[in-house]
């Protein structure tokens, strides 16, 4: 069950990274967006006739950035769902590996019981002979 758990913590993390990326590179995306905003805004400033097109230029700016911030909003939705469940596997894991380790240190115990009692039986045969 351990090794179990493992395999699914490796897969969430993964899945986490995966997510990341996803989002790193959403967030580049509209930075390039927004630079190039403000560089066709700085364009129409110095050209005039690039300033009749500005606004229509502005407008699908502002779409293509909604957009992107929806799809960045959602990605980062579903990294704290991959957070979540990484720290729900990380927990499982945990408690199996406590079960585990209780097992190990009951039959520790046990074989030390078992070895005491081994040893006074050996002590009683001794006594009883030289008595």
């Amino acid at each position: 069950m351990i090794k179990l758990a493992g395999y699914e913590v490796e897969n969430r993390q993964l899945r986490l990274t995966e997510i990341t990326k996803r989002l790193a590179d959403a967030e580049i995306r509209l930075a390039v967006l927004v630079a190039e905003g403000e560089a066709e805004a700085k364009h129409a400033g110095q050209d005039a006739e690039a300033g009749w097109y500005l606004a229509g230029y502005s407008a699908g700016l502002k779409v293509r950035k909604a957009a992107l911030q929806a799809e960045i909003d959602a990605i980062q939705a579903e990294e704290r769902g991959a957070r979540d469940a990484l720290a729900q596997a990380f927990e499982e894991q945990k408690k199996y590996e406590q079960v585990a380790e209780s097992a190990r240190t009951a039959e520790a115990k046990e074989a030390k019981r078992r070895e005491n009692a081994e040893l006074d039986e050996v002590g009683m045969r001794m006594a009883r002979k030289s008595a």
